[in-house]
């Protein structure tokens, strides 16, 4: 798990790093990719706690629901919201949001650490 949680925390540094830069299209799309990449490895860290407690989740829907009734996240609706904005093939999103996702994908950050 360490070599994934390492991943999701370098990860968290490059998508706030996008976050950071000036607004164009390419750092709109470079920032958007950065997000689904992040949320990516924060379902699969998830997953990986999971397991190593005797847990089963198959689906980031699935992992973001164990983890909210595990106390490992404490916005669902948040996370939930976070994977709908994921499974659009074209989405934009409020830098207020994009913010708060940096800060959730901190938490997940701690909270899964072995």
């Amino acid at each position: 798990m360490t070599t994934r949680l390492d991943s999701f925390a370098t990860a968290i540094t490059r998508f706030s790093e996008a976050l950071g830069t000036p607004v164009t299209n390419l750092t709109r799309d470079a920032a958007i990719q950065r997000f689904e990449f992040c949320f990516e490895l924060a379902w699969k860290v998830i997953q990986e706690r999971a397991r190593t407690e005797g847990l089963d989740c198959q689906s980031p829907k699935g992992c973001l629901k164990l983890a909210y009734k595990n106390n490992w996240i404490d916005d669902e609706t948040g996370w939930l919201a976070m994977l709908e904005d994921r499974n659009r093939t074209a989405h934009t999103t409020t830098k207020r949001s994009r913010r708060r996702y940096i800060a959730a994908f901190q938490h997940i950050s701690l909270c899964c650490k072995p």
